[in-house]
């Protein structure tokens, strides 16, 4: 299975960022951008030699890119006007970046910016999507900026919007208010008007990357209706979690699932304020978000922002947000945060991979995410699409602590048909086909797991699961409209013979959670089934039926509902299970580790070469010994590396090397 991590291609003679590998491959290092003079009213108040200095101190560590915004009710007064002061700032603006070496990407229409939303003045009401003479009047606005600064060489890409899901209904964020069609049609006429100026560089949308297909929640934004008119996804990721590795690989897990289409990912935004974390904190939180993303398939990022508002606060938003004035990776007087430095030594270690040449390795581990996530299917309930959402990101940090290289395969593509693992984890619905397909995949050699759940709440409560008997080999013991409640504190599986990396006589003792309705598991009795593991009352726990050439396992809890729904559980046993079936699956990682606080990733340049990733999930020190499907590691200098040290939700990054022809 193929797993993304493209990169931009800057076309030639437009304006490419300096970290670019062969075929014009581009790797964005960005920082959104406001000066601390005037955040989004800097245009009014515009002063050359603090952008000079915040800029410089930028470039200093690793970034070469800014976001840059038009803000939307100073650019454009009137209709079919702009204000020459803001134009004649932004050339300046553009000519400090090129001298500096640096580029960026413009914004057009910033109507909303850090909980605030502002009109021009001349809306009047009218709706941003349907109006037919607003939307000419967005149209006119972004083809008459494009033209004018689409041949300047500090110009990396554009945006069409900030955010504008909010700015279109803050109430609801566009969920169930902004109709799909609409907004299609508005960005395909938007896209256009920078296309028809000659304008080649990359273009997207700038909405956050909210759509459906991510968040199971329709706000008219839909990946897959805009995917056709961009050329990058651009996710804007703050998450809030009762989980620290959750937290962690959060906007990796967005990144995953932002493989639609081959197009690029961009970290667009990310970041924290310096008023809910210290400073320590947020250089780790940074860390984490920057690696973890990275080998997801991220290849571009930029942090908001740039620096902190001080002296802004009288000012809106910051008056009424005062958090929001702290967000910089620099302090109001530019002095760098902690987070800077990290996003510097970030860069330079992407200088010492190349990793413009870096791709993720294919894999044949499969997590599948149930087409219910996005799929508008008649009479179901929210629910239904946010339990695939939590149980599959709860599945990622799992797989990821067992150290496999997994791979999300939608169901709403059609699985891929070359994975020996397929992972379903706490699946109440998968349509009939999706069903028949993992049966197909388990008689032709794969190992397919599913664990039982009968759904959060009662509108046909029970598993969608058709022949649920025949396909794993037992008889069902529910009765109809009732659940059977876990009623253990605990569940303890005890294993009744060897399964992989799981020896017979050990147990795993999981956390019970879960609602009325879902905290409740599947009676069964084998038919056909072999019993691998029972529960602490000797019942039927996890049960495999070997098909064809392969095997099903079924597990009758719902594993990864219950973790999904306990505060810091990571990591919990799910990846012992996670391990075990990859072993019976043939499915070998490359490196990895005992201790599931620690997470490996393997990336592979394109001459062969292999390096391997570890990040700590830890807040001690930890030092773990690699196991090794072949050849030796070295740390990047060439010196052998048996034993890996990490501080405190550190990351070390090593040499895969003496590995046989075959792997490369």
């Amino acid at each position: 299975m193929r797993r993304n991590a493209a990169k931009l291609h800057t076309a030639p003679g437009t304006g490419s960022v300096p970290t670019a590998g062969q075929d014009g491959a581009t790797v964005w290092i960005g920082v959104n951008y406001w000066s601390r003079t005037g955040g989004p009213l800097m245009w009014r108040d515009y002063r050359p030699e603090v952008i000079d200095e915040e800029l410089r101190v930028m470039r200093e560590h690793g970034i070469t890119l800014t976001r840059s915004f038009f803000f939307w009710p100073d650019f454009m007064p009137a209709e079919n006007t702009l204000d020459p002061a803001m134009l004649a700032h932004y050339d300046d603006f553009l000519d400090r970046h090129r001298a500096q070496g640096m580029h960026t990407i413009p914004t057009f229409l910033v109507g909303h910016m850090s909980g605030q939303n502002w009109d021009p003045a001349w809306r009047g009401g009218r709706d941003i999507f349907g109006d037919p003479s607003f939307v000419a009047q967005q149209e006119w606005y972004v083809r008459e900026l494009t033209d004018r600064w689409k041949d300047h060489p500090a110009v990396a890409g554009w945006l069409l919007t900030n955010e504008i899901p909010i700015y279109g209904d803050w109430r609801s964020r566009g969920i169930g208010t902004l109709d799909a069609t609409a907004v299609t049609a508005w960005a395909k006429t938007l896209v256009n008007a920078v296309r028809s100026t000659g304008a080649r560089q990359p273009v997207s949308i700038g909405d956050g990357a909210w759509g459906v297909e991510m968040t199971g929640a329709d706000n008219g934004f839909r990946v897959r209706d805009l995917e056709p008119l961009i050329d990058f996804h651009g996710p804007h990721v703050y998450r809030m979690e009762s989980d620290p590795v959750r937290l962690h690989l959060g906007a990796a897990f967005v990144c995953e699932l932002l493989d639609i289409g081959g197009k690029p990912v961009i970290m667009e935004e990310f970041g924290v304020t310096s008023d809910y974390v210290s400073e320590e904190n947020a250089a780790h939180y940074y860390r984490q978000i920057l690696h973890n993303t990275l080998l997801a398939g991220a290849t571009g990022w930029m942090p908001w922002n740039n620096t902190d508002y001080d002296a802004l606060w009288d000012q809106e938003p910051y008056s009424h947000h005062p958090f929001e004035m702290h967000f910089g990776i620099t302090d109001d007087t530019g002095r760098p945060k902690e987070q800077l430095r990290e996003v510097k030594r970030f860069t330079e270690l992407l200088a010492r991979v190349d990793f413009p040449r870096l791709n993720r390795p294919d894999t044949g581990v499969a997590l599948v995410v149930s087409s219910f996530l996005e799929a508008r299917y008649p009479f179901t309930q929210p629910e239904d699409a946010s339990s695939v959402l939590n149980h599959t990101r709860q599945a990622y940090v799992a797989a990821r602590e067992a150290d496999l290289p997994v791979g999300v395969a939608r169901e709403a593509d059609g699985l891929p048909d070359d994975c020996a693992l397929y992972l379903l984890p706490s699946a109440k619905q998968l349509t009939a086909g999706g069903w028949r397909r993992l049966v197909a995949r388990a008689e032709a050699g794969a190992t397919v797991y599913a664990s039982f759940f009968t759904g959060e709440h009662v509108v046909q409560r029970g598993p969608w699961w058709p022949k649920l008997d025949e396909t794993f080999g037992v008889v069902k013991k529910l009765r109809y409209g009732l659940t059977e409640p876990i009623e253990d504190e605990e569940l303890t599986l005890t294993f009744q013979r060897d399964f992989g990396t799981i020896a017979a006589g050990e147990t795993l003792v999981f956390a019970v959670a879960g609602t009325e309705h879902s905290r409740s598991y599947l009676p069964v009795e084998p038919a056909g089934a072999e019993v691998l593991a029972i529960d602490a009352h000797g019942r039927p726990a996890l049960l495999t039926r070997r098909v064809g050439e392969g095997q099903l396992v079924l597990s009758t809890y719902p594993l990864e509902h219950m973790a999904a729904l306990t505060p810091r559980v990571n990591p919990e046993p799910t990846w012992r299970l996670y391990a075990a079936l990859a072993a019976e699956a043939g499915v070998t990682p490359e490196v990895t580790v005992e201790d599931p606080r620690v997470l490996v990733g393997v990336m592979t340049h394109e001459d062969g070469r292999a390096f391997v990733w570890f990040v700590s999930q830890h807040e001690e020190p930890l030092a773990v010994t690699p196991t090794l499907a072949a050849g030796r590691l070295a740390t990047l200098e060439g010196e052998k590396l048996d034993t890996v040290e990490l501080p405190p939700f550190g990351v070390l990054v090593a040499e895969l090397t003496d590995v046989p022809t075959a792997h490369a």
